[in-house]
């Protein structure tokens, strides 16, 4: 069932911020000339990559999903965490997504309520095992046991009853998420008011919609309705574009690579304003026939942020478990 009326209140409250944002702000002309081009040039939706995920077209991969974006947070710092999957070196999220299949490949059913209870520092750092460690071990641990005592308390231990709760929409899983698990709530203040962000709450169903190619329990009558996942990454594109704009001071701690306190305003207008600007650029597309999702031109984006030069400005760095 579509539920049109439904919206998390992502989109105004990105709104609000973008549009007060001291430190942030977007170039509408510059805008234009990238929408311009994307159309020109065609450039493409990233397809699922079922090479680095586990994918087997069974609830047993909407629990995978669960605890993939349970985990999907942090992963700069030096020495840097790789993974080596099938010959492949990867980094972030795709060693953690690689790391996960992995673990599922050897024999662990990490994607099993029962498992993620009762999983040990121990364990998981075996799980995800590569050079150096990952970022924010404890935190990881936290958030499985979270997931997995939730779904056995009211979910019969399969996220697939959840997704089946949220009736064919993923606003309305994307609200169940930040109700029933704490750790998807992504909040923060910002001039008087809490500002709903959501990265990992919208990004796990657009995962199910990628995963599950729209069908089954990957259909959402209402993804159109999900918003950009702000991120690290994004926001360095679209500055790299020069969509958006910062200021001297904040482009100066970029470039040296100083901390930004999470909740902080600079992070949060960076956050904020990504998602804004990418609903802009959305619209701005569709003037060119180019009709596509706002989380179509988040995987867009986040694609070009694998390729950037040595030379693109540093994406900013927050210690946070929300992104």
């Amino acid at each position: 069932m579509i539920r049109s009326s439904l919206e998390l209140g992502v989109r105004e409250d990105a709104r609000f911020v973008a549009e007060r944002a001291r430190h942030v702000a977007i170039d509408e002309q510059a805008l234009a000339r990238v929408a311009a081009d994307f159309a020109e040039r065609q450039v493409p939706v990233p397809e699922w990559n079922a090479e680095l995920h586990f994918t087997d077209g069974t609830p047993r991969t909407a629990n995978y999903l669960l605890v993939l974006d349970a985990l999907n947070f942090s992963f700069w710092g030096e020495p840097r965490w790789y993974v080596t999957y099938r010959g492949q070196r990867l980094r972030g999220y795709w060693a953690l997504a690689a790391s996960l299949k992995r673990a599922i490949e050897e024999g662990l059913d990490i994607d099993d309520a029962r498992v993620m209870v009762g999983m040990d520092e121990a364990k998981l750092r075996e799980v995800l095992r590569g050079e150096a460690e990952i970022p924010l071990l404890d935190k990881r641990l936290a958030h499985l046991h979270e997931v997995g005592q939730r779904l056995l308390d009211s979910y019969d231990g399969q996220f697939a009853n959840a997704i089946a709760a949220a009736d064919g929409s993923a606003v309305a899983l994307s609200q169940l998420l930040v109700r029933d698990f704490p750790n998807f709530r992504d909040e923060s203040p910002y001039a008087g008011h809490t500002i709903r962000l959501y990265k990992r709450a919208q990004i796990l169903p657009a995962d199910l919609f990628g995963a599950f190619g729209g069908r089954g329990l990957g259909a959402f009558g209402d993804i159109d309705h999900l918003t950009a996942f702000a991120d690290y990454k994004v926001p360095q594109v679209l500055e790299r574009l020069s969509v958006l704009r910062y200021t001297p001071e904040l482009t100066d701690k970029l470039r040296r690579r100083e901390v930004l306190p999470h909740d902080g305003e600079e992070e949060v207008e960076l956050r904020a304003t990504t998602i804004w600007a990418v609903e802009l650029l959305r619209a701005a597309l569709a003037t060119h026939g180019r009709d596509v999702k706002a989380i179509e031109v988040d995987w867009m984006l986040w694609e070009m942020g694998l390729h950037l030069p040595p030379d693109a400005l540093p994406y900013h760095l927050t210690r946070t478990t929300a992104y």
